[in-house]
C-alpha cells in the first residue's frame, strides 16, 4: 500500500504524486482511492486502492535506473511493421505494459517514422500519450524538468 506524498506510476497516465487517499462511494460500494497528481498538464487520476496491482501500478523507477534509460534510448532499435493496425496494436501492448524500456521504443519508433513520413492522427495522439509517460516517470526520477528530457530524447533521434 502507497502512502500520500509517494512516487507511483499508473501505466495509461504516467508518474505522479500521491496526494490525498479519499473514500467514495460508487453504485452503492465504498472503495478508497488515490488522488494522483501527474506533473504534465496538471492532470488529476483516482485510482483504485484495492485495484493497483491488477491495473499495474508500481513505484517510480530510481534515479539510476532513469540514467540508464535515458542512456540506451539512442541504441533502442527500431523495428514496425508497415501494417497501420498491426503496429498501434503491438506498440498499445507496449505502452499498457508499464515497461518504460517499451514506451520508450514506441517513442522513438513514432518519433523516427514521423521524421520520416509523418503519422496519422491516432499515431500522434499515441506518440504524445507514450511521450507524457516516459517523461513523467524521468522527470520524477532525475529531479529535472519536462522540456529538458523531452530535448534529451529528441537530440537520441
Amino acid at each position: 500500500m502507497f502512502v500520500i506524498g509517494d512516487h507511483i506510476v499508473h501505466p495509461m497516465h504516467g508518474a505522479g504524486i500521491i496526494e490525498n487517499i479519499v473514500s467514495r462511494r460508487i453504485s452503492g460500494d465504498e472503495r478508497d482511492y488515490y488522488v494522483l497528481k501527474l506533473p504534465a498538464g496538471d492532470m488529476v487520476v483516482m485510482v483504485p486502492v484495492d485495484g493497483c496491482e491488477n491495473i499495474g501500478v508500481r513505484p517510480v523507477i530510481s534515479h539510476d535506473e532513469a540514467v540508464g534509460i535515458l542512456d540506451s534510448f539512442p541504441k533502442i532499435e527500431v523495428n514496425m511493421t508497415q501494417n497501420w493496425n498491426k503496429r498501434y496494436r503491438e506498440n498499445m501492448d507496449k505502452i499498457k505494459s508499464g515497461n518504460l524500456l517499451e514506451v520508450g521504443e514506441v517513442v522513438k519508433g513514432l518519433m523516427c517514422r514521423d521524421l520520416e513520413r509523418g503519422l496519422s492522427t491516432g499515431e500522434r495522439k499515441m506518440l504524445h500519450s507514450a511521450k507524457q509517460i516516459l517523461i513523467s516517470e524521468l522527470v520524477i526520477a532525475l529531479d529535472t524538468d519536462y522540456d529538458q528530457v523531452e530535448q534529451k530524447l529528441s537530440a537520441a533521434i
